[in-house]
């Protein structure tokens, strides 16, 4: 009978302390906020952004009252002489309390990643214990980050989805951008001698055009949002653009690579052949030679044969061997360019200082505070590149090989 009465009174001390809702948010009192811009003003302060999900908008299309339309999401903005600030003031402007935990796109625009670069404001996100570090962090391209915020985007009816789906699926299949998150940039900064890098999005056409639905209403809209480079940013700010080639192999090095085209020549015709890559690895390796760091790249590539432009027998092992040596010639020029061009802005992106520290960090300790200005600048690299076809497609025999074959 005392256990029983015990068990009973411990059941009903439970129920009473598990009963309470302290923390409960009903969502008729939120705005959810999907995507920030954060921009510099004239005077120095800091100008936020805020894309707002219309919950009614996005789930039952774009219906408004009176028979109009009214877009997926509202914007506001406020500025301050900090985050918090900027925020605190942009709730003087909504009826409903501002809600980031759902916030997973931050934009910065390009002059106040060059001037002032993201360190404070980084610091000001870190700190709110509902804003996720899991954020994507892009950098806005020749123009503010209100003005990407602002687009209204077809397909996606929220436009910070546009953005994180571009990127997902460009660094997916193309390889000259990559999905950076908050907690990932800020681990690179934090890094000793290390520099980082973000994806860059561009505004093409007309900023006033895209934030109207007539934008939304056209099989061609003249304004929509584009994947533009990559940034790299040295001590937190940005100092220099990466595209094409540089992009790539950077992505390359970093091992981040997960799907691409290499375009190969033949018997003098340029770009003919085109290799699709499948499964990719890069690793990085470090040694201290007399005194000196030296880095090793190794690059493994397995591929199949999309494109042939030119008539060419793939059933010739010969011949396959002589597209591999191409494929392999080409990354590893993509793979030097972007070295060559991370030692002139002198900013160890590709994180080799990092691999020496990990690998022999008593040594690295001499090199810390003059790696990226001394050592990173004269770094010795040395590139190997594995590649091979592993099918080619639904044909083995070439289509132009029959064509030119029945004309004989």
């Amino acid at each position: 009978m005392k256990r029983k009465g015990f068990l009973l009174l411990v059941m009903m001390t439970m129920t009473i302390l598990l009963t309470s809702c302290w923390s409960k948010k009903e969502l008729t009192d939120l705005a959810i906020v999907s995507a920030m811009g954060i921009d510099e003003t004239k005077d120095g302060r800091f100008h936020i952004t805020l894309q707002i999900i219309n919950p009614g908008n996005v789930a039952g299309g774009m219906q408004g009252g009176g028979g109009g339309q009214s877009p997926p999401i509202t914007i506001y903005s406020a500025s301050g002489d900090n985050i918090v600030e900027a925020s605190r003031r942009a709730s003087g402007r909504i009826s409903r309390r501002l809600y980031y935990a759902h916030t997973n796109l931050v934009v910065v625009g390009e002059k106040l990643a060059r001037k002032e670069g993201l360190n404070t404001l980084i610091d000001g996100l870190d700190r709110d214990p509902e804003f996720r570090n899991t954020s994507t962090l892009v950098i806005a391209k020749n123009s503010t980050a209100a003005d990407l915020v602002k687009t209204l985007t077809p397909v996606d009816k929220i436009p910070a989805n546009k953005v994180l789906k571009t990127l997902e699926f460009t660094e997916r299949k193309w390889g000259e951008n990559v999905k950076t998150s908050l907690q990932e940039v800020m681990k690179s900064i934090e890094s000793p001698g290390r520099g980082a890098v973000v994806s860059g999005f561009r505004l093409v056409g007309n900023p006033q055009q895209a934030q109207k639905l007539d934008n939304l209403q056209e099989s061609a809209p003249e304004a929509t949002l584009r994947a533009s480079g990559i940034a790299v940013l040295k001590k937190g700010k940005l100092v220099d653009w990466l595209y094409g080639k540089p992009a790539r192999g950077t992505v390359w090095i970093l091992d981040k690579i997960q799907g691409t085209d290499i375009n190969i020549d033949w018997e003098g015709r340029k770009e003919a052949i085109a290799y699709q890559t499948v499964r990719q690895k890069t690793s990085v390796s470090a040694q201290v030679k007399n005194g000196q760091p030296h880095i090793a790249v190794h690059t493994r590539v397995e591929g199949d044969i999309g494109d042939m432009e030119v008539p060419v027998d793939i059933t010739n092992p010969k011949v396959i061997t002589e597209i591999e040596q191409s494929v392999r010639k080409e990354i590893k020029k993509e793979l030097k360019t972007a070295v060559e061009r991370a030692q002139k802005n002198k900013t160890d992106i590709l994180g080799f200082g990092e691999v020496v520290h990990r690998t022999r960090p008593n040594q690295f300790k001499k090199f810390k505070t003059e790696w990226n200005d001394v050592y990173f600048p004269k770094l010795d690299v040395d590139i190997t590149v594995e590649a091979y076809v592993r099918r080619a497609g639904l044909r083995n025999k070439s289509f132009l090989s029959g064509v030119k074959e029945n004309q004989k």
